[in-house]
C-alpha cells in the first residue's frame, strides 16, 4: 500500500499545468494565426496569394515534410534511448507518442515550458517513476542543447563572412543566446555531478516560497525535492558511464537540428528562390532559433514571424516572404500542435518494469 501511495504522489508531482492555462495559450495561438492570415491578405491580396500558391514547387514542400518527420523521429529516439536503458521493455511507439506530446506542449506554453512536465507525466502513466522520467529528459536536454550549440557554431564558422555581414546588428543577441544555452547545460550537469550544491541552492528557494505562501508543506516539498535530486544524480552516474550511448544520442541530436534547419531551405526553394546556398540559409535559421528563446509567447508567436521577416528579408525574393513565413510556421508550429494533439487520444499503454538496478 505504501508503494502504491508513493507512486501516486510521484505521478501527482509530474502532472502538467491546469486546463485553464492551456486554453488561454491556445486562444493566443489562434489569435496569432488569424492575425498573420489577415496581415498577409491586407499586404499581398487574395489574388496574389492564390497566384503564388499555384507557382509553388510542391516537390520542395514534400522535402520539407520529410525533414519534419526526421526531426520528430530523432526527437523521440533521443528520449527512447535513455528510457530504454532503465526499462528494457519500453516500446518505441510509446516514446514516439511521448515525444510528440512534448512537442505539442512545447509549442502551446510560454518559453516551451510545458513539454518536459507533460512528457514526464505521460511516462508515469506506463509505470515509470517520475524521477526516472525527469532524469531521462534531463540527459536528453543536455545532449540536445550541446548538439545545438556545437552544430550552430560549426555551421556559422563555415559561413563566417556571410553571417557577420548579414547579422552584424544582432551579434549581441547571438552571444546572449549561446550563453543562456551554455548556462542551462552547466546547471543540469551540476545537478548530476554535485547534488550537494543543488540542494544548497534549492532548499532556501523553497523556504522563501513557503514564507511568501506560494508553496505549502515546506518540509514535505524539501524532502521530495531532495529525493528527486538524489535519484537524478544516481541515474546521471549510470548514464555518464555509457559513452557509446551518449555519442549516439549526440549524433542523433545533430541530425535533428540539421533536419529542423533544412525546413527553411526547403521553403526557400519551394517559392523559386535562388542565389543563397543551403549552407547560407542554415546559420541564419540557427540564429533565428536563438532569438526565439527570448520570446515568452506560446511557440514564440509574433517574435518568430517577425524575426524570420527581418533576417530573411534580403534573402527571399520580393513577394514571397509572407507566404514563406506561413509555410515555415505550418511546418515548425502548427503541424506539431495538430499532430501532437492526436497523440493525446487515450490508448492502452503497456506498463513497463524497471530493469536498472537501484543504487544505494
Amino acid at each position: 500500500m505504501e508503494d502504491i501511495r508513493s507512486e501516486l504522489e510521484k505521478q501527482e508531482e509530474a502532472k502538467p499545468a491546469n486546463k485553464k492555462v492551456t486554453v488561454i495559450n491556445l486562444v493566443i495561438i489562434a489569435v496569432i494565426c488569424i492575425g498573420l492570415l489577415l496581415y498577409m491578405i491586407y499586404v499581398d491580396g487574395i489574388d496574389n496569394i492564390i497566384s503564388l500558391l499555384k507557382q509553388v514547387d510542391y516537390r520542395w514542400v514534400a522535402g520539407g515534410v520529410v525533414c519534419l518527420l526526421i526531426h520528430w523521429f530523432c526527437n523521440a529516439l533521443n528520449l527512447h534511448i535513455p528510457i530504454k536503458k532503465m526499462y528494457k521493455d519500453q516500446p518505441l511507439t510509446n516514446s514516439i507518442k511521448v515525444g510528440m506530446i512534448g512537442l505539442l506542449f512545447d509549442n502551446i506554453t510560454p518559453f516551451s515550458s510545458g513539454g518536459q512536465p507533460m512528457q514526464a507525466y505521460e511516462l508515469t502513466k506506463t509505470g515509470k517513476r517520475a524521477s526516472d522520467s525527469i532524469s531521462a529528459l534531463a540527459i536528453k536536454f543536455i545532449i540536445n542543447q550541446s548538439a545545438l550549440v556545437i552544430s550552430t557554431i560549426v555551421v556559422i564558422l563555415f559561413q563566417l563572412s556571410f553571417f557577420f555581414n548579414l547579422m552584424q546588428n544582432y551579434l549581441w543577441v547571438t552571444i546572449l543566446g549561446f550563453l543562456i544555452n551554455i548556462i542551462a547545460i552547466i546547471a543540469v550537469i551540476l545537478m548530476g555531478i554535485n547534488k550537494k550544491i543543488v540542494i544548497a541552492i534549492t532548499t532556501p528557494i523553497i523556504k522563501f516560497l513557503a514564507k511568501i505562501h506560494i508553496v505549502k508543506h515546506k518540509e514535505e516539498r524539501i524532502e521530495k525535492m531532495n529525493k528527486s535530486i538524489d535519484n537524478f544524480s544516481e541515474q546521471f552516474q549510470i548514464i555518464k558511464s555509457e559513452k557509446k550511448m551518449v555519442l549516439s544520442m549526440f549524433i542523433i541530436a545533430v541530425i535533428q537540428s540539421m533536419a529542423y534547419y533544412s525546413i527553411t531551405y526547403m521553403v526557400y526553394k519551394a517559392f523559386g528562390n535562388s542565389g543563397v546556398s543551403f549552407w547560407g540559409i542554415i546559420p541564419i535559421q540557427a540564429f533565428l532559433l536563438l532569438i526565439m528563446l527570448f520570446i515568452p509567447t506560446p511557440g514564440s508567436g509574433l517574435g518568430a514571424e517577425g524575426g524570420f521577416s527581418i533576417l530573411f528579408n534580403s534573402v527571399f525574393k520580393e513577394g514571397t516572404l509572407n507566404m514563406s513565413i506561413l509555410f515555415w510556421r505550418i511546418y515548425t508550429f502548427y503541424l506539431p500542435i495538430l499532430i501532437g494533439a492526436l497523440f493525446l487520444i487515450p490508448t492502452k499503454g503497456k506498463i513497463t518494469k524497471r530493469t536498472v538496478k537501484e543504487t544505494n
